[in-house]
């Protein structure tokens, strides 16, 4: 059996999955995005399949050159055959907030308003006519990284007048309204293969955008989870997870979003805007890490289904 090769350059988020290939007896090789090659002249390199985890925030960690060259490898990869699951279809919405609001727009589904700008001086401009208070936040982003919450058209003002704006890797923004959570949670629903896997709430302080569930450690009942998935330093962040299931029509609204975007393992994020008790989706997550010790909290084990995925996608 020809190994997988499972693309990344995050220290911990995946252990769980290695544990499970290994326990399989499954071979797996790990490639890192931050010093990789290819020869667009080659054919199918010597994998199963290429397990694409790659992650938008790799800037943060020293791994910037890893982001735009994928782009050119999955589309490499993609052409010469080999399986990839999450693909360049699914890495470019992961890496383009732009991208998932048209998206979203073109699936007639609800999202906070924004505007899109490549210049700070755009910005008090687009934000004329949105409800305050707004964020500007990095085109491309993850783990909450370049969003920041203004709460008047001043204070933006002065802030992009000062050269203050973090417009991240590519230049581009948004500037999007701030929506209240209703019950100071937002929701994340996971998919796997297309179809909804399960779901979590996550309760939030308030301070923080930061809401990668593999680094919450806490049940909203006060139960410390095993943090078997979280990294040894992971913040105490405050936020609480809990189990839950949607209703219906936004558990059929998150596949329509992941099928429509190609992303075979995904995660949608929605809230409830607490002013008008409105569902928004606003974020769209093709490296969708999984809740920890998620059997203590929705009840499975998501990455022994995860590796059953891969194994059929593998043929």
């Amino acid at each position: 059996m020809l190994p997988f090769a499972i693309y990344h350059e995050h220290p911990d988020w995946f252990r769980p999955l290695f544990a499970e290939l290994d326990r399989r007896g499954i071979p797996f090789v790990r490639l890192d995005p931050r010093a990789h090659l290819y020869d667009p002249a080659d054919g199918r390199p010597p994998y199963s399949l290429l397990f694409n985890r790659m992650s938008p925030s790799a800037y943060l960690r020293g791994g910037v050159q890893g982001m735009f060259f994928t782009l050119g490898y999955l589309a490499h990869l993609e052409r010469v055959g080999l399986p990839v699951v999450n693909g360049l279809s699914a890495f470019t919405f992961e890496t383009s907030k732009a991208r998932q609001l048209t998206l979203l727009e073109s699936l007639g589904l609800p999202y906070p308003r924004a505007r899109v700008i490549n210049h700070a001086s755009r910005a008090a401009e687009v934000a004329d006519g949105l409800r305050f208070p707004v964020v500007v936040k990095a085109n491309v982003g993850g783990s909450g990284a370049g969003i920041v919450r203004y709460d008047s058209l001043g204070v933006l003002r002065d802030a992009a007048a000062a050269d203050r704006l973090d417009f991240g890797v590519d230049h581009t923004a948004l500037v999007q309204e701030y929506v209240p959570a209703r019950g100071g949670h937002i929701t994340r629903v996971e998919t796997l293969g297309g179809r909804f896997l399960y779901a979590i709430q996550v309760y939030t302080t308030g301070e923080s955008f930061n809401l990668c569930p593999a680094d919450i450690c806490q049940r909203a009942d006060g139960v410390e989870l095993v943090r078997a998935a979280c990294p040894v330093d992971a913040p105490k962040t405050g936020l609480k997870v809990e189990g839950y299931t949607p209703p219906r029509e936004v558990v059929a609204a998150c596949e329509q979003i992941v099928q429509a975007a190609g992303i075979d393992v995904g995660g949608i994020e929605y809230m409830t805007d607490d002013r008008d008790g409105r569902i928004v989706y606003y974020d769209v997550n093709a490296l969708s890490n999984f809740v920890a010790d998620a059997p203590n909290v929705v009840g499975f084990d998501p990455f022994g289904k995860l590796v059953d995925y891969l194994e059929g996608r593998a043929g």
